[in-house]
């Protein structure tokens, strides 16, 4: 594993990092390499944030939706790939550029977005099948 020292000129900032760490009950470390990632991400992909969600940090477009939501409408729908493009842009009140940020975050971040596709679309399934059982068993 790749070692970096920090060398904080600003001892504040140190406090702050140190702060955050304990609410979040994390090491310095990860919340500083969580951040740094994020930071190199954004800086790539300016139009693209990153949201607090109750199952973790997610990719979200700047004054839109996760990027989950944008990608899984344009690559699992049954549309072409621009068809998809022009109709995300359409159902969720973006514009083209945000829709095409997305898609470059996604190029760069495939197998990330796809598994929070699949994850996601796993826990629908699971939750799908609970309501039908409630259904079943208010229905007798």
């Amino acid at each position: 594993m790749p070692v970096v020292s920090i060398r904080f000129s600003d001892g504040r900032l140190h406090e702050r990092l140190k702060k955050i760490a304990g609410r979040q009950k994390v090491s310095i470390s990860t919340l500083a390499q969580r951040l740094i990632d994020e930071g190199l991400r954004m800086d790539a992909h300016p139009l693209i944030h990153f949201r607090e969600q109750s199952t973790g940090r997610y990719p979200a477009l700047v004054g839109g939706p996760l990027l989950v939501w944008v990608i899984d409408v344009i690559v699992n729908g049954e549309m072409t790939r621009e068809q998809g493009r022009a109709w995300a842009a359409e159902v969720m009140n973006l514009s083209l550029t945000q829709v095409d940020a997305a898609l470059a975050y996604y190029a760069e971040y495939t197998d990330e977005i796809d598994e929070d596709i699949a994850d996601r679309q796993r826990v629908a399934a699971e939750l799908e099948t609970e309501w039908r059982q409630h259904q079943e068993l208010l229905a007798t």
